[in-house]
């Protein structure tokens, strides 16, 4: 199992982002300062064994994070979606991480969101 700390990408002072994470790397992140997650990967979008939102956001909760759960497909972000990041990047306390599959769209949606 990669630790926590190297799944970890940051894109600006207060944001990284990360591939897939499960609900113990809740913990990890808190113990590591981090004060908020947010979740951009749809239930079930690999199979029955990817934690669910409801799985992560209960450790997430339990480690003393905020969390939000925006799902978004790969290859597209409507301008809702693009919208509803903005608000959650200007709303959460950071530092912040943005997951999903690999971390990529959680990029792509913050840079969208922070240059609109």
């Amino acid at each position: 199992m990669v630790p926590t700390r190297q799944l970890l990408r940051q894109i600006a002072p207060d944001v990284c982002v990360a591939p897939q994470l499960t609900p113990d790397a809740m913990a990890d992140l808190a113990a590591l300062g981090f004060k908020s997650v947010v979740n951009n990967r749809p239930d079930f979008e690999e199979g029955p064994d990817q934690p669910t939102s409801a799985q992560v956001e209960a450790a997430a909760q339990a480690a003393g994070l905020a969390y939000a759960y925006l799902p978004v497909q790969p290859a597209y972000h409507s301008p809702a979606e693009i919208a509803r990041m903005a608000e959650l990047v200007a709303a959460l306390p950071r530092p912040m991480v943005a997951f999903c599959r690999s971390g990529n769209r959680s990029g792509k949606l913050y840079l969208a969101a922070v240059s609109r």
